[in-house]
């Protein structure tokens, strides 16, 4: 038996998953609205000065994306568990690092990628001011990616659990600190007029480590879950 290539083999993964995203594209957009519902609430606590809606404006608009995008990941590759999908790209011929890969891809597109264009509207909403707003969208570019990649590996470990919310949140959440804190820190440089390229580094080269080494754990990760 002939099989296809592993190029159309992605191509059509990454059509499938587009397509069934594009079909829920409501369920899609609940992480843009949790993060405004959120962003929008913190005047209301706070009261409205400027002056101090600016000092917290980028760890809010940091802190309101994480958990926007934890909305989302335990439907990885949960959907494709319950049709028996799941099982077929563990069972493929081709390399399954790369067949994730390209649904952690979808993933970060179809999250990650609406919070991204949303984010200067949410610095706006708490006064960020217009010099940190450039190294907040950097900071999110490398950052977010490295949260999809990250939090695949913690789905990929408990999807074969039911109701594993819980579980996968405490298995997220400290994973995602170091990121949080480095793009925090260069937003809070910038804010005090400080060199904001080192933490911006740092987030970069554990994006590289990630997209190498994430798949791969995810994988592993895969095959232990459904084995």
């Amino acid at each position: 038996m002939s099989y296809g290539s592993t190029t159309s083999a992605c191509r059509a993964l990454l059509q499938r998953d587009l397509s069934l995203v594009w079909r829920q594209r409501g369920d899609a957009l609940n992480p843009v609205l949790f993060a405004v519902m959120v962003v929008a609430l913190f005047p209301f606590a706070l009261g409205p000065e400027p002056t101090m809606l600016a000092r917290i404006a980028a760890g809010t608009v940091l802190v309101a994306l994480l958990l926007a995008g934890l909305l989302s990941l335990d439907a990885l590759f949960r959907s494709d568990l319950e049709d028996g999908s799941l099982e077929q790209l563990v069972l493929s011929p081709h390399p399954l690092a790369l067949l994730l890969a390209c649904k952690i891809a979808v993933h970060w597109l179809t999250t990650a990628l609406p919070l991204l264009l949303v984010a200067p509207l949410l610095g706006e909403l708490l006064y960020l001011p217009q010099p940190v707003l450039p190294v907040l969208m950097v900071a999110l570019v490398l950052s977010t990616p490295l949260l999809s990649l990250i939090g695949a590996v913690c789905v990929a470990l408990t999807v074969g659990m039911r109701r594993s919310g819980m579980l996968l949140a405490l298995l997220v959440l400290p994973l995602y600190v170091p990121v949080l804190i480095f793009a925090a820190g260069a937003c809070n440089a910038a804010q005090q007029g400080l060199p904001v390229l080192a933490p911006l580094l740092w987030l970069g080269a554990g994006l590289a480590l990630a997209l190498v080494l994430a798949p791969l754990a995810c994988a592993a990760a895969l095959r232990i879950s459904l084995s």
